[in-house]
């Protein structure tokens, strides 16, 4: 039986596969220790390191824009609502969202996911669009072809680091901070219903020849992932975690989908057109949708 390695971070619906308990029936799964998660998306679209791989959704878009032979699964693997990510210290200098403008604000990386949902919040919410601030990072993209807008600095030092300097403003991330937005628990719930999904930020992915060559084995670990799923639903119906939690070409996750490419879009983190149905061409041609 041939062997598939892995890349997943654990979680509630990961563990049962990752431990054995609950196994693929035409194949056995290998999974890699990569910890934290983000350092297996590199290696997974620029060498194709794994079969099948967790990836965050903005590098899938940019893996996809520069034909990184990945193709996506219909599996949220995580996601959340942002609003409250955005943070600053509990002294600091942001009293409403507008005072972000001209301002230099910290993220891990300006195509990080969070950031991402992040900028199109402040956007779709606030006004106040991705090009009116500086982003301060302190890595690179996944995908080496990319190129940052002109909006985008590198800095050496750590985020926190530079918060505490006075160098940036705010920050996407950092503990014992203070949310940006003051109202970011009702924003978040309005612009989840507004949606009617909730802000992806993971999704399984498998390298594109696997799925052409041996797609019964891909159906196979895309069933035993999506079986773990509903196994493993605790939480109460209508939580943010079962309904980020998902898969099936279901709306929320294709509306979750058509917003990450909206948004990649405007904050020039992809530069070329493309819909939810082309990412998902490769799984609706070989696994039969």
């Amino acid at each position: 039986m041939t062997t598939y390695s892995v890349a997943v971070r654990d979680y509630t619906h990961t563990v049962p596969l990752k431990t054995g308990r609950r196994g693929v029936g035409n194949c056995t799964l290998e999974f890699p220790d990569v910890d934290p998660i983000h350092r297996a998306f590199a290696p997974m679209v620029r060498e194709r390191k794994f079969d099948v791989s967790e990836m965050a959704i903005v590098t899938h878009l940019q893996a996809f824009e520069h034909g990184k032979g990945v193709s996506l699964l219909p599996i949220a693997m995580s996601g959340r609502l942002h609003h409250n990510t955005l943070a600053q210290s509990p002294d600091g200098p942001i009293g409403d969202p507008a005072d972000l403008v001209g301002r230099r604000v910290g993220v891990r990386a300006y195509s990080q996911t969070t950031g991402m949902w992040v900028r199109g919040a402040l956007k779709e919410d606030y006004g106040v669009a991705a090009d009116q601030i500086t982003w301060v990072t302190t890595e690179g993209p996944h995908v080496a072809e990319y190129v940052e807008p002109p909006n985008v600095e590198r800095s050496a030092g750590t985020l926190m680091e530079l918060l505490r300097a006075g160098d940036i403003a705010a920050v996407v991330g950092g503990s014992g901070l203070v949310p940006v937005l003051k109202d970011w628990e009702t924003a978040g719930q309005a612009w989840a219903e507004r949606h009617a999904t909730v802000p992806i930020n993971h999704m399984l992915t498998v390298r594109t020849d696997l799925l052409r060559k041996d797609p019964e084995a891909v159906r196979g670990i895309y069933d035993a992932f999506t079986a773990s799923i509903d196994a493993t639903r605790t939480q109460a119906p209508g939580s943010v975690r079962e309904r980020a939690v998902s898969h099936g070409l279901n709306d929320a996750l294709l509306s979750g989908v058509r917003l990450a490419i909206q948004y990649a879009r405007e904050q020039q983190l992809i530069r070329s057109s493309m819909t939810a149905e082309d990412l998902f061409a490769d799984y609706t041609e070989y696994l039969g949708g």
